[in-house]
């Protein structure tokens, strides 16, 4: 069967609504005037921003969270950040989290994600030690042995 190229048009992709202005920095508008801009960013509409958030509040062990990690960097092209801080971690606060600010993602996403891996860090203390034993703060080093 033959069909006309002209027919197969591309469905548009949904994209993130704009911001309120003074709202948001997230350079949207200049990020959609770029030809070949990185779109993923816009491409996490409020719909897909609680999918997301939902589906880290169930991570349940470090490798889920770093699975997390992995799909947001495939999808978004931003980095989700967490380390230890360069203070003494006494609780989960001690713990840094920042998901990184790039063209497109907004505020209030760069916010609400952090958030959500905190809750998650303060209700499974387990991938909390898993993290600060995955930058060695244990002093357990590669052996397991003091």
């Amino acid at each position: 069967m033959y069909t006309n190229p002209t027919m197969l048009q591309q469905a548009p992709i949904p994209i993130r609504a704009e911001c309120p202005p003074g709202a948001c920095v997230c350079d949207r508008d200049r990020l959609l005037a770029e030809p070949e801009a990185d779109l993923r960013p816009l491409r996490l509409t409020r719909a897909e921003e609680l999918r997301l958030l939902e589906r880290i509040e169930r991570v349940a062990s470090y490798a889920e969270l770093q699975h997390v990690q992995q799909v947001i960097r495939r999808n978004l092209g931003a980095e989700l950040r967490i380390a230890p801080g360069p203070n003494e971690v006494r609780t989960v606060r001690g713990i840094v989290i920042v998901l990184e600010d790039r063209p497109g993602l907004c505020k209030k996403v760069r916010q609400s994600v952090p958030a959500a891996v905190r809750r998650v860090l303060e209700r499974e203390p387990a991938i909390a030690y898993a993290i600060l034993d995955a930058h060695d703060l244990f002093g357990l080093g590669p052996g397991g042995a003091a």
